[in-house]
Parts: structure tokens; C-alpha cells; sequence
């Protein structure tokens, strides 16, 4: 959730229906019910908007029922945590960024679902290796911006995966 940047990109797409956001600190979700940031209002006012208290990392971990319903998945899911795949804030999120973190995560996708994450590091040859290893369609995006604290251009990386031919388990 963070400042809750991401979410509300999402929000402003007239396709998406809902958001669930997911944040391991209750104080993160309370600052937006609070209206404390710059963007929480637009958040939390917009009923499609769902804040849920968890750990990503560890969701992504869990077993899933048998046959989990594919109105349990997800259409998208945009990842922006840590500071890039090699860069994590916490040594437990390094096993997301390998095959097997990676195919956990997949799990949680609707067929043709999408996979998103932000990184402040350029492009990383070695992390598009391994989301090619679970991911058939596998891009990085450099994103450049103005930056009004340095005076000058910075740039970030989203990197976009999805299984475009997927069927159901």
C-alpha cells in the first residue's frame, strides 16, 4: 500500500472493478482510513477499493484449496514493494523473485492475468531469465521523470508478465 500511489493508478482505469490492497502494517492502513496522505482520500472514498491487512509474501506462499474458484484470482497483480528484484526491504521476500516464488505467484492469476512489479533498479537481465521461466510474454518498461528532489530525470523499471494461452489447473 505504501503511499498508495499504485492502487489509485489502477482505480483511475474505468475497467478495473475492484482493488484489494495488501499491507503488512495496520499503522500504513490506518494513515489512509485517516485520509493522512496526499492520495488516501481518492483511496478509501472509492468502494472499490479493499485495504486488507496481511502479508503479501506470505499470501503468496499459502496453499491454495483444490480447485480454487477463479473468482478467487486475480486479474492483475501489481507488486510495488521492494526496491527491485535484487534490492528486497527483507530477506523473506527474496524467494519471490525465483521460479518457484514466481510460479506461487501465478497461481493467484485469472487465466491471461497479469503480473506487474516496480523497481528502482534498470532493467535486470538475470530477472527476465527467470520470469521468462514461468511466464511465456515477459517485457521491462523504463519509465524516465522529471525529479523535482534532484533537479533532474530519473527512471524506474515495471516489469509486465502474463501467460497469455494459459488454461485452468
Amino acid at each position: 500500500l505504501g503511499l498508495g500511489y499504485t492502487a489509485v493508478a489502477a482505480l483511475d482505469d474505468a475497467r478495473v472493478n475492484s482493488v484489494t490492497v495488501i499491507d503488512a502494517l495496520g499503522a500504513v492502513i490506518e494513515w489512509h482510513q485517516q485520509r493522512l496522505l496526499p492520495v488516501s482520500d481518492r483511496l478509501v472514498s472509492d468502494a472499490r477499493t479493499c485495504l486488507v491487512l496481511d502479508d503479501f509474501f506470505d499470501l503468496m506462499r499459502r496453499p491454495q484449496d483444490e480447485g480454487q474458484e477463479l473468482a478467487q484470482r486475480y486479474d492483475a497483480i501489481l507488486l510495488d514493494v521492494d526496491h527491485s528484484p535484487r534490492h528486497q526491504l527483507a530477506p523473506s521476500h527474496a524467494d519471490l523473485y525465483t521460479s518457484a516464488g514466481l510460479a506461487l505467484l501465478d497461481r493467484h492469476l485469472k487465466p491471461a492475468g497479469v503480473f506487474a512489479l516496480w523497481s528502482d533498479d534498470p532493467p535486470d537481465d538475470n530477472f527476465m531469465r527467470v520470469l521468462a521461466t514461468v511466464f511465456d510474454s515477459t517485457n521491462a518498461h523504463v519509465v524516465e521523470f522529471d525529479n523535482p528532489i534532484t533537479g533532474g530525470r530519473s527512471s524506474n523499471t515495471v516489469y509486465v508478465a502474463h501467460n497469455a494461452h494459459r488454461a485452468l489447473p
